[in-house]
């Protein structure tokens, strides 16, 4: 059974760890991340992007998806299916398929319109016992079309949107979405402190957590962060594990073009990766 992302994030904030979201894209990502949970006794947040709902028949089949493999595959530990960057026509949709979990964007908007929205996101998902994730600041890099340039977000913003009662905030603190810049700056820990400062037991979320060294990840949550978002690390060793398997001709030997075969070494490729990252986060045995 699905649950809220609330109380896993409240446990990751008050225990000085963090609690992955995995970006799921079809059925093999979703079952290796299961899995992986479950092997580890981590929490874990299965993430949606509009764009991925989308490639994987829509939201409702994810729902029948993720519900049936908890069942079939004896998931005891806590999930949260949760859609990532969502507009307000998208968190509506998700809320209306099953999903657990919804951030609303509204980065983009002006402060005023982000908060009329969110505000009234946060009164449908309290009636519905759903968590929701609400943005500040763009985050930078591309993500389904939106562009950010890794800017931080004003802390007095983010306490505005975190007193709307949301779950939790996501904050641009100098991350960008998939693979970092050779000229990267670096996370700004001056503005994540004051974001904390300022917000107080609100869990804090890091998106665009592939390519941040584990020293910044450790340190940022130290200072609050209670949510890394991973996506492109699991699609690189996903590509990488295929590829490789295709050069060494695996797929011309016997069966090796049945893609149960052809998809097996990403499908572990992706449990590897998933595995590092909750070590790192630091949620292993936490569930």
């Amino acid at each position: 059974m699905l649950v809220s992302a609330k109380e896993m994030l409240t446990k990751a904030k008050a225990g000085k760890y963090a609690v992955g979201q995995f970006n799921i894209n079809n059925l093999e990502w979703t079952k290796a991340i299961l899995l992986t949970a479950e092997e580890l006794k981590s929490p874990v947040i299965l993430g949606v992007s509009e764009g991925a709902g989308k490639y994987m028949c829509g939201y409702t089949t994810v729902v029948g998806m993720v519900n049936g493999m908890i069942k079939e595959l004896g998931i005891t530990v806590p999930v949260a299916l949760h859609l990532d960057h969502g507009s307000y026509e998208g968190a509506k949709k998700c809320i209306e398929a099953g999903f657990s979990s919804v951030m609303f964007d509204g980065s983009h908007y002006p402060i005023e319109e982000n908060i009329e929205k969110t505000k009234e996101l946060v009164g449908v998902c309290n009636e519905l016992g759903l968590s929701l994730e609400a943005e500040v600041g763009a985050i930078g890099g591309e993500e389904d079309g939106v562009i950010g340039t890794g800017e931080c977000a004003d802390p007095k913003e983010c306490k505005m949107i975190a007193d709307l009662g949301v779950t939790m905030l996501a904050a641009g603190i100098g991350n960008i979405h998939g693979k970092y810049p050779e000229n990267w700056a670096g996370l700004s820990f001056d503005t994540l402190d004051a974001i904390q400062q300022l917000t107080g037991d609100m869990p804090l979320v890091l998106h665009g957590g592939t390519g941040i060294p584990a020293d910044m990840i450790k340190k940022a949550i130290s200072l609050g962060v209670s949510k890394i978002n991973v996506n492109t690390e699991c699609q690189l060793a996903f590509a990488a594990a295929t590829r490789e398997y295709i050069e060494a001709g695996k797929d011309l030997q016997g069966k090796g073009f049945d893609p149960r075969k052809l998809l097996a070494p990403g499908f572990e490729a992706i449990k590897a990766t998933v595995k590092e990252k909750m070590e790192l986060f630091g949620s292993v045995g936490k569930a």
